[in-house]
């Protein structure tokens, strides 16, 4: 398909919806909202409203806000959060920090941290992109003064 807009609702719209709405992968959830830019139809427009409206990774906010503007809606870009881009996730930090045992290092705190709680770890890699290494480091190291 090339990249003309589909007045019709995409033949795996179910499976694309699910991706969109997908927490723990802002990829997968990238791409879906991606794919159902193509397609103008009443059901993707609400997918791609709520993605706009609640997606804590902004720039799938900004995809989705995109696609809606491409499609004549009437849509304002979404103010970036500021703070914990999902509830209480600096707690979480600590909390992951304090778990494990002392003198662990940063990569012990890296697969830790994404094993108990993949969709934190995932919001914020999305967020962040290519910083998001540098940020998480920094993030363990100050968790690491509040013990």
């Amino acid at each position: 398909m090339n990249n003309a807009i589909t007045n019709e609702l995409p033949p795996n719209y179910d499976e694309l919806k699910k991706a969109a709405n997908r927490s723990s992968n802002w990829r997968e959830r990238f791409d879906a909202i991606e794919e159902l830019g193509k397609w103008k139809h009443k059901r993707t427009i609400d997918v791609l409203l709520n993605r706009m409206e609640n997606d804590a990774v902004y720039k799938l906010q900004e995809a989705a806000y995109r696609h809606l503007k491409s499609f004549g809606e009437e849509v304002s870009m979404p103010k970036q959060k500021t703070g914990d881009l999902i509830k209480d996730a600096s707690k979480v930090f600590v909390r992951v920090k304090k778990s494990l045992p002392a003198g662990h290092t940063y990569e012990e705190y890296k697969e830790k941290l994404k094993n108990m709680r993949l969709d934190l770890f995932d919001t914020y890699e999305g967020e962040k992109g290519t910083e998001f290494d540098s940020w998480l480091e920094k993030t363990w190291e100050e968790a690491a003064t509040r013990r």
